[in-house]
């Protein structure tokens, strides 16, 4: 495709997603749920399809040398399809946003006034890698009554398109347009370029992927940005920390996964509990293989390297960990609230006036008492799925669900009030 090619056909994604959306956002709850269990169907009954296509990118991937993590991601077997089927039955399962009326009240004239929660509109999703977040995504946007244009990665080309086809027909199934999901056809880099200029059409932009493809996004984009940039999260001890729960919470953060946004990347530890606490934290990460990076106050308890400036502002998203020794919750909510990425972070404490403090006072999506920060996370807060994590103020913020791909307007019931 030259330029031109690519400036009109991503004008023709945009306009048929703007004309899809209508539909889709007057669609009964039981159509939208039909599509997605058709596509659940599809899916299954097109695995040996899919899977052939997606030996194709696997293929090339090795071709262009892509890392055993990249292609582990991008390998779509037995289990991760039916994982993608599951996925879109569970999202069918959820209770419907779209329509629902809160804070209903009356005022002194008369008039109830409260807040009906509807769709965004048109949703457009660039992503890296995982074909599995085709499936979630558009399931997500239907459910939540929006169309949406998906824009995966080159690598995993084949593996969306074959994807993309059952969801086609589950929207066929339920008589819904196939417009609703648009998943972009061309592997061209300007197609990003140009659906980024999509304003008079697409409502707001979800990226998922690497911090250089996010940064590029917001950037170059002139529609709505939801985002995150780094995944740097803390784990504060506190002195009146329960010792067993300090240790189980600080192994967890930092170990159950490495390579995700909530995992720990920076441990404070209180001065008053650091001997304690750091000899015992030091034997655990050692056999989980985690290297450590610490204060001139860590090195003086435990071996480990030095931690540099940069050390405190790093998302590791591997076996490494900071720490630094504070002398209290002063010192420590300023360190996250300096350094931290507004991402998700976490106290252990007995004291709940501390833990009230903590809460308070940093500005983070996800602020927790005494719970591992892998906790933050769409399915583990009742949202049953996430389009991403949000670290933005306005709109949504932290995971989010349905109800983070809807907005709300104000609804006035009255009886023949007139305002005087």
């Amino acid at each position: 495709m030259t330029i031109d090619d690519i400036h009109a056909y991503m004008q023709t994604v945009g306009r048929q997603a703007r004309e899809a959306s209508t539909a889709v956002a007057r669609a009964a709850t039981g159509a939208k749920n039909d599509a997605l269990l058709a596509m659940a169907e599809a899916i299954e009954a097109g695995r040996e399809r899919i899977q052939m296509e997606n030996q194709r990118d696997l293929i090339a991937g090795r071709e262009r040398g892509l890392s055993e993590a990249l292609l582990d991601r991008l390998t779509l077997t037995d289990a991760r399809i039916a994982a993608m089927a599951e996925g879109l039955r569970q999202i069918a399962a959820l209770p419907d946003p779209v329509g629902e009326i809160s804070d209903l009240k009356y005022r002194p004239s008369g008039i109830q006034v409260g807040r009906m929660r509807v769709p965004l509109g048109v949703i457009g999703i660039i992503y890296e890698s995982r074909p599995n977040v085709t499936v979630d995504a558009a399931g997500l946007c239907l459910k939540a009554g929006n169309a949406c244009i998906l824009r995966g990665g080159s690598e995993a080309i084949h593996s969306n398109q074959a994807l993309a086809a059952c969801i086609r027909t589950g929207l066929e199934t339920a008589g819904l347009p196939q417009t609703a999901v648009q998943v972009v056809e061309t592997t061209d880099r300007a197609a990003v370029g140009e659906l980024l200029q999509l304003d008079r059409y697409v409502d707001v932009i979800v990226p998922r992927g690497g911090k250089g493809l996010i940064e590029r996004i917001v950037a170059e984009s002139r529609i709505p940005v939801i985002k995150h940039l780094d995944g740097v999260c803390h784990v504060y001890l506190d002195e009146r920390a329960d010792a067993d729960k300090a240790v189980r919470i600080a192994v967890n953060a930092k170990t159950q996964r490495y390579g995700v946004c909530n995992a720990m990347e920076t441990l404070l530890v209180h001065e008053a509990v650091a001997a304690e606490l750091l000899p015992r934290l030091a034997e655990e990460y050692a056999r989980h293989g985690v290297e450590l990076r610490g204060c001139a106050c860590t090195r003086e308890i435990i071996d480990c390297r030095p931690a540099t400036e940069d050390d405190w502002r790093a998302e590791y998203l591997a076996p490494i960990l900071a720490i630094r020794v504070v002398d209290g919750l002063d010192q420590a909510i300023d360190h996250i609230n300096r350094y931290g990425s507004g991402h998700t972070d976490a106290i252990v404490t007995e004291d709940y006036s501390r833990a009230r403090r903590f809460l308070r006072e940093v500005d983070s999506s996800s602020v927790m008492v005494n719970a591992s920060t892998r906790f933050a996370d769409g399915f583990e807060y009742g949202l049953g799925a996430e389009i991403g994590i949000s670290t933005d103020k306005l709109h949504a913020r932290g995971p989010v669900g349905l109800e983070g791909l809807t907005t709300q307007k104000f609804v006035v019931l009255g009886d023949g009030q007139i305002r005087t």
